[in-house]
């Protein structure tokens, strides 16, 4: 189902995620590794990276034009695109359902996301990828008064949904950039390294390095270009 080499001589790459993938901004990071990697490519990488925003909103951002910060996105099936990295929206995850319907939610958005770009653009290349993993001691704080019990709660609730997105990868053949189970640390939890220390959610600066050097690398050790 999913092609695995990209002939094209200047890629153009789809981010579609929430603000964890709109922290990467204009990918600079990422454009220095695959530089690095891929030194006669010129690529076109496009952020459509959206805060607040949960896997329900992207059949939208596939379909129709999209609105975010003051800027108007084209609709991503009517881009002519080699490469689209879909993010897991695990740190917006289906709150107002209980765990499992929401799990479900997310598999069956997935389902006919995949389905709505294959059909548009069956040459094009589909990736799943997972973002640094929330800290269950500290996730958020600064930014939302919780509890201890709370703040590993919700912790625990963005990792069902992060974990939810790699099963769905395994288990349609979709190729995998596994951030999530590289940022854990020692005790399962997310590496204060990788998360900014004033919300502790989003990416710190190493945060963006590494999802950005991981991301170059599984692209050229899986031979993408």
């Amino acid at each position: 189902m999913i092609t695995f080499h990209i002939n094209s001589s200047n890629p153009t790459i789809v981010f579609v995620g929430d603000s964890m993938t709109e922290y990467l901004g204009n990918f600079d990071e990422l454009k220095g590794y695959l530089k690095n990697y891929y030194p006669k490519r010129k690529f076109l990488l496009l952020n459509y990276g959206f805060s607040s925003t949960n896997i329900l909103s992207v059949q939208d951002r596939l379909e129709k034009m999209s609105s975010h910060s003051g800027r108007i996105f084209q609709a991503i099936n009517d881009i002519p695109f080699d490469l689209i990295l879909i993010e897991s929206f695990g740190h917006n995850p289906l709150s107002d359902h209980p765990l499992e319907e929401g799990l479900k939610l997310q598999r069956d958005a997935l389902d006919k996301i995949v389905s709505t770009i294959l059909q548009k653009h069956p040459k094009s290349t589909i990736l799943f990828v997972t973002t640094i993993a929330p800290n269950k001691e500290r996730y958020a704080e600064g930014v939302i008064n919780l509890t201890t019990g709370e703040r590993s709660k919700w912790a625990e609730e963005r990792m069902s949904y992060i974990k939810n997105h790699i099963d769905f990868a395994k288990s349609h053949n979709i190729p995998l950039i596994n951030i999530y189970e590289k940022s854990l640390d020692q005790n399962g939890t997310g590496s204060l390294d990788y998360i900014n220390s004033n919300d502790f959610i989003h990416p710190s600066p190493t945060g963006i390095y590494f999802i950005s050097e991981e991301i170059a690398k599984f692209l050229y050790n899986n031979k993408f270009f």
